[in-house]
């Protein structure tokens, strides 16, 4: 087998991404830090792997939150993707932030990013791409809800590769918001931006997401979501919109499994994903 080197650019793009997420940590204050650190009670634990769409909280200071689960994509050519573990512990370090590591294993991406974990766009030549990765990265409090004001959070993460074809790390961005409705609803919507590499270049990737959340007894709530996906600076951009329903249930207080479907809304996206897994709360 030939040796993999790093390219003078690549080595310039993951020192970039090192620097971005250090100001982060220095120049982001918490705006009105302890409500989003409170510890999540009733049907909700705050895992963000149980939509597309993160949760608003944060783990608070002193505990640990480990998620993963396995993930199969129906492309609509081609070999089906299938990702696991998705795993990723958040460890509360103060009131408004948590730290964030984790490992993903990845056969036959085709662009469909139906997670938190992004994955390449495929290859020309159509061979199947085998994609391991390393996580990691921050999650920071911004605000509380107040009024139309709300509650809502800023999470910075890298994606550096272990396995694959492509070396160069990966840097995510999100954005998530939203509001306790009244009655028993809660409506949350975020933006994500990455900046990935392909066969031909670096090129950006765009994903705005709506929640609507409903618990249906103290343990068990379900929810429905639109998401989409959008490229930016390939050959061929694509767009790929998704709708979702998921549930998820509380074996314990601590503990919770999930699953979420979904089916993509046009002949580019996949035409159908299932995502099932687990939170633990320590």
């Amino acid at each position: 087998m030939g040796s993999i080197t790093r390219s003078p650019s690549g080595l310039r793009h993951t020192l970039r991404v090192g620097v971005i997420l250090a100001g982060l940590l220095a120049a982001t204050p918490p705006l009105c830090p302890p409500a989003n650190a409170e510890m999540a009670s009733g049907t909700d634990m705050g895992t963000d792997r149980d939509a597309f769409t993160p949760s608003t909280k944060t783990v608070p200071p002193g505990k640990f939150l480990s998620e993963g689960s396995y993930v199969y994509i129906d492309n609509r050519s081609g070999l089906p993707t299938n990702n696991i573990p998705e795993y990723v512990i958040r460890i509360g370090a103060t009131e408004w932030l948590e730290w964030r590591l984790g490992v993903d294993y990845g056969v036959n991406a085709q662009g469909n990013v139906v997670t938190s974990v992004e994955v390449g766009e495929g290859r020309f030549d159509g061979k199947n791409l085998y994609e391991a990765n390393l996580l990691y990265g921050l999650k920071a409090n911004l605000t509380s809800q107040d009024g139309l004001l709300p509650e809502s959070c800023l999470i910075m993460e890298a994606g550096t590769p272990t396995n694959g074809n492509l070396w160069g790390t990966v840097p995510v961005a999100t954005f998530v918001g939203g509001w306790e409705l009244p009655g028993p609803f809660r409506l949350d919507s975020s933006l994500r931006y990455s900046y990935s590499e392909w066969d031909t270049g670096w090129f950006s990737r765009w994903a705005p997401t709506v929640i609507l959340r409903m618990p249906v007894t103290e343990r068990w709530e379900v929810h429905a979501e639109w998401f989409e996906t959008a490229t930016q600076g390939l050959p061929v951009d694509t767009v790929r919109p998704f709708f979702s329903p998921g549930t998820h249930y509380l074996l314990t207080k601590n503990f919770e499994i999930g699953l979420r479907v979904g089916w993509g809304l046009n002949d580019t996206a996949a035409g159908f994903f299932s995502d099932a897994g687990f939170g633990w709360r320590y």
